[in-house]
């Protein structure tokens, strides 16, 4: 079986997990570079029977399947990826596997990037390396206002070590009950409402045709100019020019981003170029940890195809 790891921008994914049971059944090739398009996709996929994929790097869309006449498995890391095309994957027979993983490597990082943007670490560092000594003053966290856009798994993580640091937490979402934002230590509050209180946002909402530029430049507008807006959700949460155009502009004080419309995130884009932007590459669930689990539970998934019985089945 012609098998085909995809995104393995790290290249661990061998070592990560056991593959010795699949070497008598499976022919793997590892691919550690993105593709530049679908049609390069294609021609590189054209003839594999199986996709190993990590989350929403390469999207498995119609055109892909179609360009893919082999394919009969794919296993995702993760029990959701929106990048897969589920509905027409299950209506050519392909059987899509996902695996566990833990939540709090992303609710580690966003505690990262909002201490980063208060004690202006990228500035600070980048100083130190260039021979210079203390430049900035940085704002503390207690007794700040922390807004939460969607209190869900992540969310809530995100709330309780805010609790923690003496801060303020207020949250909203669409459908978020008073009941459960009090369970988790947060006033429910209007969307107007947590943007104009926050000195610190962070989002963790779903991607959906519904939450596509969730956040405007007008929304960033009515954030305080001392604040700092937090997204290690999903880029296209926050219409990025918007977020360029607000950041040069100075509308607020800064933001912290690990994901981004467009990945990998272009040399050239103009978030590289921002002094106010702390920039980290979508590591927010890349943790040895956490991908130990991704890759092992591929393999087992892969291995329970083989077998007849496949596990954690998505469609």
């Amino acid at each position: 079986m012609k098998v085909a790891i995809l995104d393995d921008y790290q290249g661990v994914a061998e070592q990560l997990a056991d593959w010795s049971s699949l070497n008598n059944s499976c022919n793997i090739k590892v691919f550690t570079q993105p593709f530049e398009n679908e049609d390069q996709a294609i021609e590189n996929l054209n003839d594999f029977e199986a996709l190993l994929i990590m989350r929403e790097r390469t999207p498995i869309t119609k055109k892909l399947i179609d360009g893919c006449p082999n394919l009969k498995f794919i296993a995702t890391s993760g029990m959701r990826n929106l990048a897969i095309d589920m509905e027409y994957a299950k209506s050519k027979g392909i059987i899509v596997s996902g695996t566990d993983g833990n939540k709090n490597p992303t609710a580690e990082l966003t505690w990262s990037l909002i201490l980063g943007l208060a004690r202006n670490l990228r500035q600070e560092t980048e100083n130190m390396y260039q021979g210079y000594w203390q430049t900035t003053l940085g704002v503390e966290l207690k007794g700040k206002t922390l807004g939460i856009i969607g209190l869900g798994k992540l969310g809530c993580q995100v709330a309780k070590i805010g609790k923690a640091f003496g801060m303020e937490v207020i949250a909203w979402s669409e459908n978020l009950k008073m009941a459960h934002a009090e369970e988790n230590g947060a006033l429910a509050v209007t969307k107007d409402e947590l943007l104009e209180k926050s000195d610190f946002i962070s989002i963790h909402y779903i991607l959906s045709e519904r939450s596509k530029g969730l956040i405007k430049y007008d929304d960033i507008c009515k954030m305080k100019k001392t604040a700092f807006l937090i997204n290690t959700s999903r880029g296209p949460i926050i219409d990025e020019d918007d977020l360029v155009k607000a950041l040069q502009e100075e509308k607020i004080a800064g933001a912290g981003i690990d994901v981004y419309s467009i990945e990998p995130l272009p040399e050239n884009h103009k978030l590289r170029f921002l002094p106010n932007a702390f920039l980290t590459p979508h590591i927010g669930y890349v943790t040895f940890e956490n991908y130990s689990k991704f890759y092992s539970q591929m393999a087992e998934d892969l291995q329970a195809y083989i077998d007849g019985k496949p596990l954690r089945v998505l469609n």
